[in-house]
């Protein structure tokens, strides 16, 4: 069997690369990664397919060119780099950078994140590595908290109701910080990577403080999860620890203290900043590709952003991660697992945080996530629970477990708000979308889906 590259069978039959990863995602070809995780295709497939013609009978799918991100097998590959290794050496922040610049030096302006990568190729581990304070890249980059930022969009939460979900604050942040942005419609990459720093943090710091303090030994973690926490979000912008500076510069430091009332251990906010990195762009999901054809339209960064957080809330997309949360909270303890599990399949209910639409075999992302939360707190009855939810599953050859199961692992460990895998998911997707924003402020055209009209006969 001859295996040939992704360019020479786009050239075989004549498409764009674009136009052939279609046809995987459709079903119509297949593929295998060679050993430097290069996509290869079967000659005598893409010969027959040749011979064939254009794929018939396939429902019509919108193809938009990218350079942002590459789908693999199990994960995602940003600007050619395996979003697996950039999770466990570089800070979320790093990240963001490089989805809007591509510039490799972003790995090199602090002395903490050694030598930039190769292009196509990770950082070497402990280079960037998660575990540091990303301090340096705060005032390098402008991602300091600034109190002047936030004061409008904490002004404007107050009498939202008690209990509200954090993605639902986070809308109303970003209405705000970008009413309170003079410079929202200047477009240039630049001036939109500025405007992203500023709303990411921004999100981030407007949320209530529960923790005002930084990095500790967390000798106890809550162990009632997401659902011993009632009233603790809902305290309301005007309560004392809404107005405490909660300690910590990074942006994985600040959302924790704002969607967990403890101290986080090292071990865990390595897991959240991986958590960050995971979920920054997956290539055109629901979400994004909302935020470009808001782009297209030279719609601002903040109009986009908050297109995005639209689609992200629903049950299919971000929205899963929060049904996942409640899964894990309807089994007290490990030997409820079965029972729970059973009656939603006997409702024939889709177990949430198991299975993807393109991972098939395994979400690799919530893979090492999970590795990182079992590994951070081994003996917490919450990681019990997950992984008798996880072995009752796996008895019943149900999918296998996605970045949602893990996202809601770590929030029920780390003992935060209900609905903070959410937050999470949006506040690291932002960067994603602004990427995408940027492709298409650059195209300068709109972008124009077409309806296959099935209604009346038109007299």
């Amino acid at each position: 069997m001859e295996w040939i590259d992704a360019a020479t069978a786009a050239e075989r039959l004549g498409v764009k690369p674009a136009t052939l990863y279609a046809y995987v995602s459709r079903g119509v070809l297949k593929r295998r990664h060679g050993d430097d995780r290069r996509s290869l295709f079967d000659a005598a497939e893409i010969e027959q397919l040749a011979r064939r013609g254009r794929p018939r009978n396939q429902p019509p799918e919108l193809v938009i060119e990218s350079g942002i991100t590459a789908l693999g097998l199990d994960r995602p590959y940003y600007r050619g780099l395996d979003a697996l290794d950039l999770a466990t050496t570089t800070d979320f922040e790093t990240v963001a950078e490089w989805l809007w610049t591509g510039d490799p030096e972003v790995f090199t302006l602090a002395p903490e994140h050694g030598s930039a990568p190769e292009h196509g190729s990770a950082p070497e581990h402990g280079s960037g590595s998660a575990h540091g304070s990303g301090s340096a890249r705060g005032r390098m980059h402008g991602w300091m908290r600034d109190p002047d930022t936030s004061q409008a969009a904490v002004a404007a939460q107050r009498g939202l109701p008690e209990g509200l979900l954090p993605l639902d604050r986070l809308q109303v942040i970003t209405t705000v910080l970008g009413a309170t942005d003079s410079l929202r419609y200047q477009l240039d990459p630049a001036s939109v990577a500025a405007n992203g720093r500023r709303l990411i943090s921004g999100l981030v710091d407007s949320l209530p403080a529960l923790h005002p303090g930084g990095v500790d030994s967390l000798p106890a973690l809550h162990p009632g999860g997401v659902d011993s926490l009632p009233a603790l979000h809902a305290g309301g912008v005007d309560s004392p620890s809404a107005r405490n500076a909660p300690g910590g510069e990074s942006i994985a430091e600040r959302l924790w203290s704002r969607l967990s009332p403890r101290a986080a251990s090292p071990p865990l906010l390595a897991a959240l900043r991986a958590a960050l990195v995971l979920l920054a762009d997956h290539e055109l999901a629901a979400s994004t590709l909302a935020a470009r054809v808001a782009a297209s339209a030279r719609a601002d960064p903040y109009a986009v952003v908050l297109t995005g957080l639209g689609v992200l809330g629903g049950p299919l997309h971000g929205g899963a991660c929060y049904a996942a949360e409640r899964l894990l909270t309807e089994v007290n303890e490990p030997g409820q697992a079965t029972r729970v599990i059973a009656e939603r399949v006997r409702r024939g209910e889709r177990i949430p945080g198991f299975g993807h639409s393109v991972y098939k075999n395994g979400d690799a992302r919530g893979s090492l996530l999970l590795d990182l939360v079992q590994e951070a707190a081994p003996d917490h009855e919450r990681v019990a629970v997950a992984r008798a939810v996880l072995a009752e599953v796996r008895r019943r050859r149900l999918p296998e477990r996605n970045v949602d199961f893990a996202l809601a692992a770590l929030v029920g460990v780390a003992g935060m708000v209900p609905g903070s895998g959410e937050a999470i998911f949006a506040v690291a997707r932002t960067a994603g979308w602004l990427a995408h924003a940027m492709e298409e402020y650059a195209k300068g055209s709109l972008l124009r889906l077409r309806a296959s009209y099935v209604g009346p006969l038109i007299r």
